[in-house]
């Protein structure tokens, strides 16, 4: 299937068209009669039929094209031939949002009594998943802790059906050896599944490490300005056939408008990253200078537990860095509400840089328990690193940070 894409496309072997900004910029949907140079929005529910003849033939499998938006649209197909190319995927299906498709990848592969093997640091809407609804169903999860991988084969059963692992992590940005889990997988028969929202292709490609599928929250990234909703699982062309059945027949199809959308975007999605990268490193040195910050966390800092495996899956650390803040909870929120440029939202991945408190939100129906075991504590603090310039960014981070600290000394002086 990956080859018939770069046919499709006209790429070979040969040809010089080979890395992903290129092929991000050139993949698209073939012209109309009017020999438009930006592939058309197609805004249609259902697609006409040349013939009787066809029509049967299209519902039979037996040619391909289009027949409805929700099995598939033009400006959909051309999104997912995208992101199957940057990935190194044989076949996609794309979904209204992230969580659609991460659900989609599990629904469709798993029945009563199957068993999940996750890492624990997953976001909060994965965990819910894992925890609250596919157990109502006889499908449940266990986790493993990333620097503990030895643990991990003695946590596979025989009902032990699927692997999934965010790699780096949200937020805690802790990265799980793909590699090493490859091999179990290979050696149980499990599929590996891999959300790789956080490094996106431009930064780490899965496949090269042996996954099977790979999710994203299109919404992130890959949109890159707080646009537009949207998911994607690639992969293996035999799995992809099972999600494409599930989700064909369930409904959480991408509409044409979101995928016209998230296919423009993939074309400046490396320029995007190369900043947003550039920046959070940066940053993440600024701050673990700062008297207010306890630690920071970012994956091409070379004090982070995982350096080593970062550089050698990564090719740059992502545009996430999460820090403490020295005074917990209420430090947390005067420092975010002291904030005179940077959001305050749950989204990650704008052009425009975002803060967020996820023991209060995003991960806020986690125990305090649960939050502590993947490292999220009542000071911990999630940055999006934006595209402004990184002086901008980081004054206005240190106009918050000596306020708190200006607020704190205030009540020690009185108290003293």
């Amino acid at each position: 299937m990956f080859a018939n894409l770069c046919a499709k496309q006209n790429i070979s072997t040969n040809c010089r068209m080979k890395h992903p900004e290129t092929l991000a910029i050139r993949t698209q949907t073939a012209q109309s009669q009017n020999r438009e140079h930006s592939v058309p929005l197609y805004v249609t529910s259902s697609f006409t039929f040349e013939s009787a003849e066809q029509g049967r033939a299209l519902f039979a499998d037996e040619e391909e094209g289009n027949i409805y938006s929700r099995y598939s649209n033009p400006n959909t197909s051309e999104f997912i031939e995208k992101m199957c190319l940057l990935e190194k995927a044989e076949d996609g299906f794309a979904f209204a949002t992230g969580m659609g498709a991460v659900f989609a990848s599990l629904a469709a592969l798993l029945r009563s009594g199957d068993h999940i093997i996750s890492s624990r640091a997953v976001f909060g809407s994965t965990h819910q998943l894992f925890t609250k609804i596919l157990p109502s169903w006889g499908i449940n999860c266990s986790y493993f802790d990333a620097a503990h991988l030895e643990l991990v084969d003695s946590l596979i059963t025989s009902q032990t059906k699927v692997m999934f692992v965010e790699t780096p992590s949200n937020p805690g940005l802790e990265l799980v050896d793909l590699g090493f889990l490859r091999g179990l997988c290979v050696r149980h028969n499990l599929v590996l599944i891999v959300d790789n929202c956080f490094a996106t292709p431009v930064f780490q490609t899965p496949a090269d490490f042996g996954a099977d599928l790979i999710v994203h929250s299109a919404t992130k990234y890959l949109d890159g300005q707080g646009r537009v909703l949207g998911g994607i699982v690639v992969g293996r062309a035999d799995l992809i056939a099972s999600i494409r059945f599930f989700a064909r027949h369930t409904g959480g199809a991408l509409s044409s408008f979101n995928a016209w959308i998230l296919s423009k975007s993939l074309e400046t999605l490396a320029i995007r990253m190369e900043r947003h990268a550039s920046n959070a490193l940066e940053l993440a040195g600024r701050l673990q200078k700062h008297e207010s910050v306890e630690s920071v966390k970012y994956p091409f800092l070379t004090d982070h537990p995982q350096y080593e495996l970062a550089r050698k899956q990564m090719k740059a650390g992502g545009g996430i860095v999460t820090f403490i803040i020295k005074g917990g909870f209420n430090a947390a929120f005067s420092f975010m509400d002291n904030l005179q440029m940077i959001s305050k939202s749950a989204n990650l991945g704008d052009t425009r840089s975002i803060v967020t408190h996820p023991a209060s939100t995003t991960h806020s129906k986690l125990s305090e328990f649960e939050r502590c075991q993947v490292g999220i504590e009542p000071g911990s603090l999630r940055i999006s690193v934006g595209l402004e310039h990184i002086d901008d960014i980081f004054n206005d981070i240190e106009f918050a940070l000596e306020k708190v600290a200006n607020l704190t000394r205030s009540k020690d002086a009185i108290s003293g």
